[in-house]
């Protein structure tokens, strides 16, 4: 049976908290509410879309008798995540999300205004997206043994999926094991600094991680990967850095700064393939100067976090999950 949070329900508008709370007793693992102003309700599973059924009060794979989020649910759904106070948001608004209690993020599209080539704020609030955020506590063990090499070493790793095949679920869990340890390798944990830009992995609220990230990992939130690198670098003398979605040539610069500083480092990459990233220059590039040692390829072929093989770059070979 899959509940939806009371943090996700008491943050939607009255109309769509009832319809969320009948589906939250369905036995259907919801990944994404989508609200669009005068558009049909639409919940995500297991990458299929899903409207829900007026007539028959569920989810329904085909468009019948859908409920249609109005002006008002999206103003009212707004309002109550933002508690009253946009202003008090308008940091992270400007930058597309905001956070929900319990970590749940929550995209949102409108009226953007642009002050000096920078968003200041977004008005006329017309789509949310709300992405349910769920711990899979263990989820990283099979991966491990290619992670953590010795007692106190770390194989520099570079996780390769495309758009919700479960890399922040996994390498959430990854940032847990390394922090806390793990008894089975006799590995002892060691200090971990997450850059956590679009605040995914911790879901922290209020500057609290609501996510189980470990013990020994100091998090920096919302702050551009390529700066968030050097401030921890500066100031908390990191064993193992983390990251999420590398991409362009500044994040690629701090990660060579801090491989070269001696800190391992493990990261994301949206793909399908190696010869996918090979395609990407400044990619390329960071995969033939040999700092990474290992790639995990994920899928959704068996659902969300399926790991398809892994490539050891020293060793040239694959090693296929099972």
């Amino acid at each position: 049976m899959s509940k939806i949070s009371e943090e996700v329900i008491n943050s939607l508008s009255i109309n769509l908290r009832e319809i969320i709370k009948s589906i939250s007793r369905d036995n259907v693992n919801i990944e994404e509410i989508r609200l669009r102003s005068l558009k049909p309700l639409i919940v995500n599973s297991n990458n299929k879309d899903y409207f829900y059924n007026t007539k028959l009060n569920k989810l329904d794979l085909n468009m019948n008798n859908p409920y249609i989020v109005s002006k008002d649910d999206i103003e009212q759904t707004f309002q109550i995540m933002c508690k009253y106070s946009i202003h008090s948001f308008i940091d992270d608004i400007k930058k597309g999300f905001i956070t929900l209690r319990g970590g749940h993020r929550v995209g949102l599209v409108g009226k953007t205004i642009i002050e000096d080539g920078q968003v200041k704020n977004i008005k006329h609030i017309s789509s949310l997206n709300i992405r349910i955020s769920r711990e899979v506590l263990g989820c990283s063990d099979k991966v491990l043994s290619h992670i953590i090499r010795g007692k106190n070493q770390i194989n520099n790793t570079l996780i390769i999926s495309p758009p919700q095949c479960g890399k922040t679920t996994l390498i959430r869990d990854i940032v847990r094991n390394i922090s806390n340890g793990n008894k089975e390798f006799a590995f002892k944990g060691m200090k971990v600094a997450l850059i956590d830009e679009r605040n995914e992995i911790s879901g922290s609220y209020l500057g609290i991680p609501q996510m189980d990230v470990g013990i020994r990992t100091d998090v920096i939130e919302t702050c551009p990967k390529d700066i968030g690198i050097m401030m921890l670098l500066r100031s908390m003398s990191p064993n193992v850095i983390v990251t999420d979605e590398i991409g362009n040539i500044d994040e690629i610069k701090a990660l060579y700064t801090a491989l070269n500083g001696g800190v391992s480092l493990i990261t994301t990459v949206h793909g399908d393939s190696i010869e996918d990233i090979r395609n990407r220059k400044e990619l390329s590039n960071l995969l033939d100067s040999e700092l990474f040692k290992k790639v995990i390829i994920l899928s959704a072929k068996k659902g969300p976090g399926t790991i398809e093989k892994i490539y050891d770059l020293e060793e040239k070979r694959w090693y296929f999950a099972n």
